[in-house]
């Protein structure tokens, strides 16, 4: 299918290149350059970006997913410094940061985000998000990553539950439920926040029903957006979906009771993060 029009965007080559160094010389991965983020360009010409952190092969594989899958190299243990100085030297008010999903590491990665954190934590006035994986449901390994206190805690739906065979394989869509509500259980003024992609052939009751499964265990944030092709590897893109029907999934979800809702064809999990968390905190 074409892309309609609202799909379309430009990139600034130059500021591209110029983080693309940066990061490099960091030594550092960004979802932004792994996952094809059609947001990249603008992200990186405000000198923002979404870390990744333990390396850019990921143990499973999402078929919807462009980062590379396979056997990933050992944990840096350097990385977690060298996240936060990338953050201090590019200014940054708020840091979000995410992973491959590692389910070769007993504790799937929880101490290094926690040891992130811990680093992020050292630069004044940063608030700081964390998208995980589902720990394959390990108890400790959300305890851990929670006692770190980041201010958001996000894990990511991504479909509705009829979609889950065909998109995530090897997740399931309760216990990323159950992971997110068991955050709320151990600090609740740690915010949580998820997200899924349409445009997979899921129907709008579906998408309602996962926003109040969310919303049931008290959920704060959401972000809805167009899920795109990354390559002809992966699974084809069933329907572009209109900026009128995310704007009515926008509306339906503050009906609902979230604190904060980005709903939109280019809305992707850590676009322009920062704003919820100040929209929520100005309340």
């Amino acid at each position: 299918m074409k892309k309609p029009d609202w799909l379309k965007v430009r990139v600034s080559s130059e500021e591209l290149e110029k983080m693309q160094v940066f990061l490099s010389n960091m030594s550092l991965n960004t979802v932004c350059q792994s996952a094809d983020c059609p947001n990249i360009g603008e992200c990186f010409a405000k000198r923002t970006a979404t870390f990744m952190i333990m390396g850019n092969i990921c143990t499973r594989g999402c078929r919807f997913c462009a980062v590379d899958k396979g056997h990933p190299l050992p944990l840096d243990e350097d990385e977690p410094r060298r996240v936060a100085e990338a953050a201090r030297k590019l200014g940054l008010r708020h840091a979000v940061v995410t992973c491959v999903t590692r389910d070769d590491i007993p504790d799937g990665g929880a101490q290094h985000f926690a040891k992130t954190i811990n680093e992020l934590r050292k630069i004044p006035s940063l608030t700081v998000e964390v998208l995980v994986s589902d720990f394959m449901g390990n108890e400790e390994s959300i305890k851990t990553v929670v006692m770190a206190r980041p201010d958001v805690i996000n894990h990511n739906i991504e479909t509705v539950p009829r979609l889950y065979s065909m998109v995530r394989p090897r997740a399931d869509y309760q216990r990323s439920l159950n992971l997110l509500k068991r955050v709320k259980e151990l600090d609740d003024n740690i915010l949580t926040k998820s997200g899924i992609m349409v445009g997979l052939g899921e129907l709008e009751d579906e998408v309602i029903e996962v926003m109040q499964d969310l919303r049931d265990i008290d959920c704060d944030m959401m972000t809805i957006g167009q899920y795109l092709r990354p390559s002809g590897k992966h699974i084809e893109v069933a329907e572009y979906i209109t900026p009128e029907q995310f704007k009515r999934y926008r509306e339906i979800g503050y009906q609902m009771g979230f604190k904060y809702i980005a709903s939109g064809p280019l809305v992707r999990s850590s676009y322009h993060a920062g704003e919820g968390i100040e929209k929520i905190r100005a309340v």
